[in-house]
């Protein structure tokens, strides 16, 4: 494109005169005809000596020539790779988010969406990642799984969880109220009381 557009130039430019020599006017005529804007200044007019003919040379970057280009179809064919590489590691994420809840499942204790790892020792959520529990809370989830009836007293959370407090009434209340949402945002699971004597770990789907 950029040689046909100087041949182009150079041809108009040689029919406005009738010398062999290249003078200044030779020079603004070519770069007046010169559709590519990029070549005007940028090209030089010169005489084949073997073949006694006016030759027009260049003087382009790649940069020039890469934008002068027509990269239409380099640009398409990018944006399906770079889309076809983010599928890929969606679908192997997922692979590896799927196996990483099969081994959950096998080794642990899955109860309304929420397992219990044995391995390590954390709840995790359906969707693989750990749910954030205090201490506290993460030792009463425990207890509850470790339940076969899902049930505790409230006399049995207070003496594993505080066993040298006379009255525990106040911390256990303000425990349960506060793991309550964190479960429930997690899980199908949600806690019950039962008349404030005991505590019952059931699905929602249950309780409705």
């Amino acid at each position: 494109m950029i040689n046909e557009d100087m041949d182009r130039a150079l041809a108009l430019a040689l029919e406005k005169q009738h010398s062999d020599v290249i003078c200044q006017d030779t020079i603004r005529a070519f770069n007046d005809h010169l559709q590519i804007a990029e070549l005007r200044g940028k090209a030089t007019l010169a005489v084949d000596t073997r073949g006694q003919k006016f030759k027009a040379y260049a003087h382009c970057s790649k940069a020039t020539i890469f934008r002068l280009s027509d990269q239409r179809p380099t640009i398409i064919l990018w944006s399906l790779i770079g889309f076809w590489a983010m599928l890929m590691w969606y679908r192997r994420r997922q692979t590896a988010v799927n196996d990483s809840l099969a081994v959950l499942v096998t080794k642990g204790k899955t109860f309304g969406g929420l397992t219990y790892s044995g391995d390590d020792g954390r709840f995790y959520a359906a969707d693989g990642n750990e749910v954030q529990l205090t201490p506290m809370q993460h030792h009463l989830m425990e207890m509850f799984f470790h339940s076969p009836s899902r049930s505790l007293t409230k006399a049995e959370i207070c003496d594993a969880l505080w066993p040298k407090k006379p009255d525990a009434s106040a911390t256990l209340y303000t425990l349960i109220r506060r793991l309550k949402p964190v479960i429930e945002q997690h899980s199908d699971l949600k806690i019950e009381s039962d008349r404030s004597k005991a505590y019952r770990l059931k699905t929602k789907s249950a309780i409705k």
